[in-house]
């Protein structure tokens, strides 16, 4: 029998450039957490915002905040992962790491920078995708603007059983976030979570969250949920296995080469 696995969205109010604060705000929120806990996902940026400062605020891979992931998903036997600003060889990144209990960790660069915002002008982008394997599940964690591009997201002879989006996607185009998560879970026939914040960040920017999470035929397990939060969901292999099973339609898709 497949194996069921538990995710827990957080979704917070991201105190602005402040890391020290809202790692504890996030220590406190994981140590509370009375459910089984296997999979906790922070979003975009979740110990800065969505800034444009990364001289000032990168990390390296050794820095406090990776530390703190290792040492929090050590503590509570959880993986636990999000996306931060590192500067690796001397460019900075968007950065999302996936951290498991025993200190091991793998990373994607968000590919697709958000040139709307300059993200373009103070990140180097991404170039290759990542798979992470977790009890039988195969996840592709993927970083907020990332989401309006499918071609980087398609499932190609599924890869993947789990789609992943962290974010800052503001309030302003929630309508968008909401549509897109749910058609990227239809198309792939793939769980798929998006995990946002709430609040305002420094550059007046507002988000009113929209957390939520997709089954493969497109209905919501977890409705769009606007309050700080943390949310809690029980994934299933067998209602994947049956969508696939009974709608092949990952077969039928276009043979490409995206370089």
């Amino acid at each position: 029998m497949a194996q069921s696995l538990v995710i827990t969205l957080i979704q917070p109010a991201i105190i602005w450039e402040d890391k020290a604060a809202n790692l504890t705000q996030y220590s406190r929120l994981i140590e509370d957490i009375k459910e089984k806990k296997e999979v906790v996902i922070l979003p975009e940026m979740f110990s800065t915002g969505f800034s444009m400062a990364p001289e000032r605020l990168a990390e390296s891979m050794d820095g406090d905040t990776v530390q703190w992931m290792a040492a929090t998903a050590a503590k509570h036997r959880i993986i636990l992962t999000g996306s931060l600003i590192i500067e690796d060889e001397g460019k900075y990144y968007n950065r999302l790491i996936w951290m498991q209990p025993d200190g091991r960790h793998y990373h994607y660069d968000k590919r697709h920078l958000f040139g709307y915002s300059q993200e373009d002008q103070h990140y180097q982008a991404g170039a290759k995708k990542l798979i992470v394997q977790v009890k039988g599940w195969k996840i592709c964690p993927l970083v907020c603007y990332d989401l309006r591009f499918p071609v980087w997201a398609r499932n190609v002879g599924g890869e993947y059983d789990v789609l992943l989006y962290v974010a800052n996607w503001p309030q302003r185009r929630s309508l968008a976030w909401k549509t897109l998560l749910q058609a990227r879970a239809i198309e792939n026939q793939a769980y798929c979570i998006g995990v946002n914040r709430v609040g305002e960040d420094g550059a007046g920017i507002v988000y009113s969250g929209d957390s939520a999470v997709f089954d493969p035929l497109g209905n919501a397990l977890l409705a769009p949920v606007t309050e700080a939060g943390v949310y809690t969901i029980t994934l299933e292999k067998e209602p994947l296995l049956e969508a696939r099973s009974h709608f092949p339609f990952l077969k039928d898709a276009d043979q490409f080469v995206l370089l």
